[in-house]
């Protein structure tokens, strides 16, 4: 259906109509995060658009209504249910069918004319659906069905439902990365049948936090591996017979993507499964993330390859040849690894081992003085453990830096912050104006963000709908990891990953920080060509 701001009009209920029992093909995996699932690749502007049609809400309408549910599917269901259109001369029924060709024509849509096909085929999916049907659609579309359970309570679900053990169906579920098909090898008996297969992906190993270096050295524990940590996006290889295949962190194709990769990732072998990260590159030093973001979702990178060239950096070999490394011990898994003809854009990362805190923040300065963004230290006597994120692996980032900024505006979140002033758009001073930098959502509590949408309120400047423009006196100190050029904000930079401290009710917005403290902060840890230095943090 659509986003807040459509219409709707209601639809014609079909009762007792019969539902086609042969099987549809399946849909593509969601494998969570907002937007379209994976495949489906339906821009807003696609959403939004191919509802006009449809309803016949006023975006004031679908704002007020978002605001009652907080919830696109809710809200599609609700306006259908206000105002119905007249029928159609021969109605149609609704069948997973239908949805599953319709989704299938909206993956292959490719080309100049991909746009207009997409909208056409969601369009006539929401003329032929209920309101109860597109309340559904859209929860799909936008990978938020909001059931109200994680992994964590779906896996011993589906253990008792076929009354399996526990433990074989989570033993599954790490080598499977769709639950649906746990349930059906649990439902089937074949638990024990789910194995590392190359082709197939699998949920990635993480890294926990920690606050300090300490954290990681246990007392009289064992020394620990300390590589960098890069940043660009994690990937799986898989290579196996004639077929390479490079998935993403969602667990989506990106092979066509990085098309200087395949020859070198050919050549290192002809049946493995490494994990790494894909960066921009130039020369011996890493390009920012935002240089890398121009290659992403490109169906015709070629144009792009030359002017921002990548490199994949693997740090993990899970299997090669037929022998799964599952279970060996990371040295193991590592030494297999280094003895890859690596060449060219394709690497083995950096490593060193480290026994004691003071040895791996060396590591962290060298790492920051290369460009990187931080360390990863991993148990060396580790397993790969697909979809855990534990103590075996840990990150260290410190942030770069705070600044102390005034909100400028605030807009109303989702779901269960829908009708709370929960996302605030922030400025530091320059000269006597406020120019922005960025956007924060994290870091307050419920009551506090409770507390402050009864303020903004009161003091709205301008009433946008979703936005209120409010008065510059709520003083945030907020963290991030670095800061960036942008022509997004009107300061020319933005934050990557902000995220709120404090409230700083001690500082007037005379004392927030200036644009020209951010553009002296960023000179300080970029380059002249854009490279990040380290922080000395």
């Amino acid at each position: 259906m659509c986003e807040p701001g459509r219409h709707s009009g209601g639809h014609r209920r079909r009762r007792g109509h019969r539902r086609e029992s042969r099987p549809a093909r399946p849909l593509p995996r969601d494998p969570g995060g907002g937007g379209s699932p994976p495949g489906l690749r339906l821009s807003r502007r696609g959403r939004v658009s191919s509802g006009r049609p449809v309803t016949q809400a006023t975006p004031d309408d679908l704002h007020r209504v978002y605001l009652t549910h907080g919830d696109l599917g809710e809200t599609a269901a609700a306006l259908l249910l206000r105002r119905r259109p007249a029928p159609a001369l021969f109605p149609r029924a609704l069948t997973l069918r239908a949805v599953a060709d319709g989704f299938g024509a909206i993956a292959v849509a490719q080309g100049p004319s991909s746009r207009r096909t997409k909208e056409a085929v969601l369009r006539t999916l929401l003329l032929d659906a209920t309101p109860r049907e597109a309340k559904f659609l859209v929860k799909i579309l936008t990978s938020d069905l909001r059931v109200g359970l994680k992994e964590g309570l779906l896996l011993p679900a589906i253990a008792r439902a076929f009354d399996r053990p526990a433990d074989a169906v989570r033993q599954a579920a790490l080598l499977v990365a769709e639950t649906g098909e746990v349930a059906v090898r649990a439902r089937e008996g074949t638990l024990d049948r789910a194995t590392l297969t190359v082709g197939s992906p699998f949920r990635f190993m993480l890294a926990g936090a920690i606050a300090t270096l300490g954290e990681a050295f246990a007392e009289g524990g064992p020394p620990l591996l300390v590589e960098d940590k890069y940043d660009g996006i994690r990937v799986q290889v898989h290579r196996t017979g004639g077929r390479l295949t490079v998935y993403s962190r969602t667990l989506e194709d990106v092979t066509r993507a990085y098309p200087e990769l395949h020859d070198p990732l050919r050549a290192l072998g002809g049946a493995y499964i490494l994990d790494g990260e894909i960066v921009a590159w130039r020369g011996d030093r890493p390009l920012p993330f935002a240089a890398l973001q121009k290659r992403l979702g490109l169906k015709a990178p070629e144009a792009v390859a030359q002017a921002i060239p990548v490199v994949l950096v693997a740090f993990d070999l899970l299997h090669l040849d037929g022998r799964d490394l599952l279970r060996s011990p990371l040295d193991d898994r590592r030494a297999a690894l280094e003895r890859l003809p690596w060449a060219g854009p394709v690497r083995a990362s950096a490593g060193v081992i480290a026994a004691r805190p003071e040895e791996a923040e060396a590591r962290y300065r060298q790492a920051r003085e290369a460009g990187h963004e931080g360390i990863v230290l991993k148990r060396r006597d580790a397993p790969y453990q697909p979809g855990r994120r534990g103590r075996l692996w840990v990150k260290w980032k410190p942030g770069l830096a705070s600044l102390d900024v005034v909100v400028v505006a605030a807009e109303y979140g989702h779901g269960k912050r829908a009708r709370v002033l929960s996302d605030y758009t922030f400025a530091v001073r320059a000269g006597t104006e406020l120019v922005t930098i960025g956007k924060a959502y994290s870091g307050l509590t419920d009551a506090e963000i409770a507390r402050f949408t009864r303020w903004f309120l009161e003091h709205t400047i301008r009433d946008l709908g979703r936005v209120r423009m409010v008065e510059p006196r709520i003083v945030l100190e907020v963290a991030f990891d670095k800061i960036m050029q942008s022509d997004r904000h009107t300061s020319g930079f933005a934050l990557r990953f902000p995220r709120i401290l404090r409230v700083r009710e001690d500082k007037p917005p005379e004392e927030i920080n200036t644009v020209d403290d951010v553009r002296a902060l960023y000179r300080r840890t970029t380059d002249p060509g854009g490279k990040e230095q380290g922080s000395g943090a």
